[in-house]
């Protein structure tokens, strides 16, 4: 099996761990690395004993696939370079600052016949994996999303920072239009940006969807809940865990149904590095990736509007 040659263009917070698993990975070579921050850089570059490239256009004709994990404002720019140069592209969510960008990136990458995987972590954890089958025609769904403040992240709303991770599940989960949006956002500790916000979104099927995500929380909770006709499942993303409870009808509509639980059975595992290796087997086998371009754009639909209803509604407010 042919090595694929990798690498990563930002090594921050979140980068630093792209590399590791590309370095890790058996069917991947870490070539290099590159970020503005040379501290960042070359600490990540020895510690994975790979050269530091001062510019991302040097590893152009160098790899076959790379991670951009830079400031969401130039994710365009840098991702459709890669994408004309004929190299695969994974981009961190969200990937794009607007929906003009996200469709471009989506006609380049068609045009010059190149995968492009947009980084929703949460789709490859493991108590999601686990859902597969599980979950089917949902009509109500619960989803919190809290954790503490941190400057990491900041130059972008907390709608596209961290909430865009429960939208992209929902629309993967309900599969149907969106005909509603119902938001609201507050800056609590942010000058403008909202650190606080809430979201009803309808869709076509009749399945709601209620959201919030905060990034002032004193304590860290990422859990969701899904209603259907037949079931309730509960998932906690941060420790990986899934509850499903089921309703047993005898036929007589005279007895109450009987309710029964089950804890799936989920081992623990690594989303990042299960995104990676999803990636790649993407990249060699020229199959649409697990999240494309197109999911992601969907996502940054939802996300954008919502920002767009949160501003509003902040201005007739006086806020």
């Amino acid at each position: 099996m042919k090595t694929l040659k990798t690498g990563v263009i930002g090594v921050g917070y979140l980068g630093r761990f792209h590399a590791e698993k590309y370095a890790e990975l058996p069917d991947s070579e870490l070539v290099g690395v590159v970020d503005v921050n040379p501290d960042a850089a070359l600490e990540t570059a020895e510690r994975f004993n790979v050269p530091v490239f001062d510019s991302y256009k040097a590893l152009f004709g160098k790899v076959d696939a790379v991670s951009i994990v830079v400031p969401t404002n130039i994710h365009h720019m840098i991702a459709k370079d890669f994408l004309e140069n004929g190299v695969d592209v994974l981009v961190e969510k969200p990937m794009t600052t607007t929906i003009p960008e996200a469709d471009d990136l989506i006609r380049t990458a068609k045009s010059r016949n190149r995968i492009l995987q947009v980084g929703h972590l949460e789709r490859f954890n493991a108590a999601v994996l686990a859902l597969d089958g599980v979950i089917k025609k949902p009509m109500f769904i619960e989803s919190h999303r809290l954790a503490p403040f941190k400057d990491r992240g900041t130059e972008v709303d907390v709608i596209l920072d961290i909430m865009i991770h429960d939208i992209d599940i929902i629309l993967n989960l309900v599969s149907s239009p969106v005909t509603s949006i119902h938001a609201v956002g507050v800056p609590v500790v942010s000058p403008e940006k909202n650190d606080i916000a809430n979201v009803r979104l309808e869709f076509q099927t009749g399945c709601v969807a209620n959201i919030t995500a905060s990034r002032i929380s004193i304590k860290e909770m990422r859990k969701i809940r899904i209603f259907q006709q037949d079931a309730y499942i509960s998932v906690d993303f941060a420790s990986q865990q899934a509850e499903v409870y089921r309703k047993i009808d005898s036929g007589d509509q005279n007895e109450i149904p009987q309710i029964t639980y089950d804890q799936i059975d989920i081992q623990a595992g690594d989303s990042l590095m299960e995104e990676i290796r999803s990636f790649l087997m993407s990249v060699r086998s020229r199959n649409v990736p697990e999240v494309p371009g197109e999911a992601g754009r969907d996502a940054l639909k939802v996300a954008l509007e919502i920002v767009k209803q949160s501003e509003t509604k902040k201005s007739a407010m006086n806020i």
